[in-house]
């Protein structure tokens, strides 16, 4: 297996203490696994390097603590370091063309540790296709939804959730869609993660006083049609977007909160007043990622608990759209687990798809808002109209097959009584 000889390639590098190899193949083994995030790390007595393959870190291998420091020289010099800088962290980032001819981005960050420097790379894939919509796993009506969304001429299409929970993907997912030669898309981004044709990408310099405020503000006198702006941090940001939501753009934007409605409450607590919001915010997306399950080993799960059961029923009881699944799976309730084979790495999974929580706006939602209702009032009227949430989308994947129980409950908030 090709994984298997990169695996060897690299233990041959760390054993003959060929540095410029080490690096290479440390990274080419990496791209062999679909890892996002490289770690190197220093332990007391020795060097582990961990690799995050579908959002969970893996052991890969360890070397010796007399090679690290040129192993992080190297490493520093290929990504524009000051390698003689080891008491504060740097960032950096570099091009790398495999032997196999694939070109990715890494974006490099190293931190002193009681042990050494520790080094973390990023990995971007530039020859990884932008996925469509309906390919990240969005189906029914949060689908349609957001397609809708996209359709206006002008409002804010906010996407919330953690870190490395797919936001960027999904906004460039959108932008791929929207990306026609008689628009202008301006995108303010920190850093710039994915290079795009057609598209007018700007990275931020906070050092420079080069903020997304102040990107946003100019890309305003670009005669855009749609921007896209990395993060919605401040509330100096919010207002700009709101500026220019009503000024007739379409404004894309990412902001960290854990559940659609809740990003109402956090732009709500940023100042921004109930009218602006009404009139400006068209969509909410929150998004998790869940891994796929090996469609090569998974089996039924024959005893699910009866705790996670009544969990299952109850999320299902409040579930208004059944575009997502249909009669035959919701009546069977079969689920499916992990088991693990030679195509998995004997890990049960691989790959990644998304849960998403679509809220759109209406007019029932709209008069909520500017009343200042409750979260739940508000969860209740977008469910109501439509909306799935994280709950109930994991638990439709995994009544189709595609993840487990275990999944989904690691990364979906359990639904309460209202």
């Amino acid at each position: 297996m090709a994984d298997q000889q990169k695996l060897q390639l690299l233990q041959d590098a760390i054993l003959a203490g060929n540095i410029p190899q080490l690096v290479l193949n440390m990274i080419s083994y990496a791209l062999e696994l679909r890892a996002s995030d490289i770690h190197v790390e220093p332990e007391q007595n020795t060097i582990r390097i961990r690799y995050r393959v579908d959002g969970v870190l893996r052991q890969i291998v360890e070397y010796p603590h007399n090679i690290h420091p040129a192993v992080v020289s190297r490493i520093k010099i290929m990504s524009n370091m000051k390698i003689d800088e080891q008491r504060v962290p740097q960032d950096g980032r570099c091009e790398v063309t495999t032997k196999d001819a694939r070109e990715m981005d890494l974006r490099v960050s190293t931190l002193p540790t009681i042990n050494g420097e520790k080094i973390v790379m990023r990995i971007q894939d530039r020859s990884r296709k932008i996925p469509d919509l309906s390919e990240l796993g969005m189906q029914g009506n949060s689908l349609k939804f957001f397609k809708e969304a996209l359709e206006l001429p002008n409002g804010i299409i906010l996407t919330t959730g953690p870190t490395g929970s797919g936001k960027t993907t999904t906004m460039y997912s959108a932008l791929d869609t929207l990306n026609r030669i008689e628009v202008n898309i301006l995108t303010i981004e920190d850093p710039v993660e994915i290079q795009m044709d057609g598209l007018n990408q700007s990275q931020v310099h906070p050092d420079i006083d080069y903020t997304f405020a102040n990107g946003l503000r100019t890309a305003l006198r670009q005669d855009p049609n749609i921007i896209m702006v990395g993060e919605i941090r401040d509330k100096e940001t919010i207002d700009i977007a709101i500026e220019a939501s009503l000024t007739g753009h379409l404004v894309l934007s990412t902001i960290h909160t854990n559940s659609a409605v809740e990003t109402l409450t956090r732009i709500d607590n940023m100042g921004v007043q109930p009218f602006l919001m009404v009139e400006t915010i068209e969509l909410i997306i929150a998004q998790r990622l869940v891994r796929k399950l090996c469609d090569n080993c998974k089996i039924p799960q024959d005893n699910v608990h009866p705790d996670i059961m009544a969990l299952v029923q109850k999320a299902l009881e409040n579930l208004h759209s059944t575009d997502e699944i249909g009669p035959e799976e919701l009546k069977a309730m079969k689920f499916y687990k992990a088991v693990g084979c030679e195509q998995c790495d004997k890990i049960g999974y691989r790959g990644r798809l998304g849960l998403y929580e679509i809220m759109r706006m209406n007019n029932e939602i709209r008069r909520l808002i500017l009343a200042r209702a409750s979260s739940i009032d508000i969860e209740k009227a977008a469910l109501k109209n439509g909306m799935v949430n994280l709950e109930q989308a994991g638990i439709i994947k995994a009544l189709k097959g595609e993840t487990s129980l275990d999944e989904v409950y690691r990364v979906a908030k359990r639904m309460e009584e209202y």
